[in-house]
Formats: structure tokens, sequence, C-alpha cells
């Protein structure tokens, strides 16, 4: 096993991306000492999408979110994660 070297003190951010742009991080972490984290409280990242609906329709969810106190789209999207997952476990 090779030794691992001291990684150097960096006077800037800019400095330090620059130094991992040209070096291998394997020389100086040993990654089979790595344990996994689980970072909890990140948002996974969304696209904004177009999606046309009929005007009584969309005005049935803004109704139907009206009454459990939430945004129309966070419902669409909680309808669409539960369809998506009910069709998985089938």
């Amino acid at each position: 096993m090779s030794k691992i070297k001291t990684t150097p003190k960096f006077k800037t951010e800019a400095e330090e991306r620059a130094f991992w742009e040209k070096h291998d991080s394997s020389d100086y972490v040993d990654w089979k000492q790595a344990q996994s984290v689980a970072m909890s409280n990140l948002k996974p990242s969304t696209k904004t999408i177009s999606l046309r609906l009929p005007e009584g329709l969309l005005d049935s969810i803004k109704i139907e979110a009206n009454k459990r106190d939430m945004p129309y789209q966070s419902l669409i999207k909680s309808w669409l994660a539960d369809d998506v997952k009910e069709s998985r476990d089938v």
C-alpha cells in the first residue's frame, strides 16, 4: 500500500480548486476508510416542466389542494409520486 500524502494548506478556494483539478484525491485520502453519509436535509434537484390541463381539472385540483391546505403543485407532485410508487410495487 502506498503512503498517503499530506494535503497542502490552501489560501483560497480557487487555489484549492486548481490543486484538485490536477491531483488525484486517492493520493491524499484513504478511500477504503471512507464511510457513507446520509444527507437527509438536501432537497432533490427539480426541473420545471409545462403541463397543459383542462381548466376544469386544474380548478378541481386547486380546490382539493385548498382543502388540504397545500399548494396545488405540491399536491400534483404528491399524487404523481404515489402513483409511480404504487405502479412499481405491483
